[in-house]
């Protein structure tokens, strides 16, 4: 299993050299300089504020925000919107990596994971000489939000075959929006495809509300699809009619790639956010009997082809 995404290695994986980019925080909307660097096998992923000279380890138990986002660390030492860039690597199999950043927050740039996909492209991918090593879900563990029909709800249980499914089901009162449903077997090409280039989205009506909490400051039509009512109101319109719920898919990606190594199981979701997707991982990480820690060696490997499923309306 490579990354949480298995295509024939069972290898841990980094990147050939270092890259970066430089844009500005959807929230904070200060200007922030991202490099993406190589390390050794075992190093997992770290984020490193160089402002700060602090690291902080990408993991669940380290979340500390998940308004609109998911952010690690506390006080000065926070790094905000961190799901994108984890989702790419995850999506890419790359187990270890240091991430610096300059700044509170994650450059935003065009609101997807696709410019981070680019960034590790050009970087390059190398296997390291060591497993991968992977977290097997071996009961099921489910996390839920409200009661009734409009309740919330994520679970992980085992996985049917190979790897990492995912079924995820959303419901908006935006018209635009509406009711969604994906269902994917998430290999690397089914994550560069179906999910890397969605983008984050926003009700137009929220706009001005989440700027007076200090929010949304550096969204623009550039990073961000905005929603009126029936209205996509972005001049390109959507990249995928159901962009919506690839987004929120790629956001579980991000969010569960928080596990301290790779998943292999299978995530359900209706309505769920960052901050479901992190009580889940602290569920089954909770629980000794729900899960267990696998040699990459023992994993079987599977093709990079990906299936995208029909999805039934989740049960709520």
């Amino acid at each position: 299993m490579d990354g949480f995404f298995p295509i024939g290695t069972a290898r841990a994986r980094t990147l050939k050299s270092a890259i970066g980019c430089v844009g500005v925080g959807l929230h904070s909307g200060a200007r922030a300089a991202l490099t993406l660097r190589p390390a050794e096998a075992g190093h997992g992923i770290v984020f490193r504020r160089t402002d700060l000279g602090v690291d902080i380890p990408a993991r669940h138990d380290e979340v500390t925000d998940t308004r609109l986002c998911t952010a690690i660390g506390e006080g000065a030492a926070r790094i905000g919107t961190i799901e994108h860039v984890m989702a790419a690597l995850a999506g890419l199999g790359v187990t270890d990596a240091l991430v610096e950043v300059d700044g509170p927050e994650i450059p935003i740039l065009d609101g997807s994971a696709a410019p981070f996909v680019f960034l590790i492209d050009c970087a390059g991918v190398v296997e390291l000489d060591a497993p991968a090593g992977a977290i097997e879900v071996l009961r099921t563990v489910r996390v839920t939000e409200g009661e009734g029909p409009d309740a919330a709800w994520a679970e992980l249980s085992p996985a049917e075959g190979p790897g990492f499914e995912a079924e995820l089901s959303i419901d908006f009162g935006a018209t635009a929006i509406g009711r969604q449903s994906l269902a994917m077997h998430v290999t690397e090409d089914g994550f560069r495809t179906i999910l890397a280039d969605a983008r984050t989205f926003t009700m137009a009506e929220d706009i001005a509300r989440l700027r007076s909490v200090g929010l949304a400051r550096g969204g623009s039509l550039a990073n961000a699809v905005v929603v009126d009512g029936p209205l996509v109101v972005n001049p390109g319109g959507l990249r995928h009619a159901d962009e919506f719920v690839r987004h929120k898919l790629l956001d579980a990606v991000g969010d569960l790639a928080l596990a301290g190594a790779p998943l292999r199981g299978k995530f359900r979701g209706h309505r769920s956010g960052h901050a479901l997707n992190n009580r889940l991982l602290r569920a089954l990480l909770a629980d000794p009997r729900a899960w267990r820690r696998v040699d990459g060696d023992a994993m079987p490997a599977m093709s990079g082809a990906t299936a995208r499923l029909p999805m039934a309306a989740a049960p709520a």
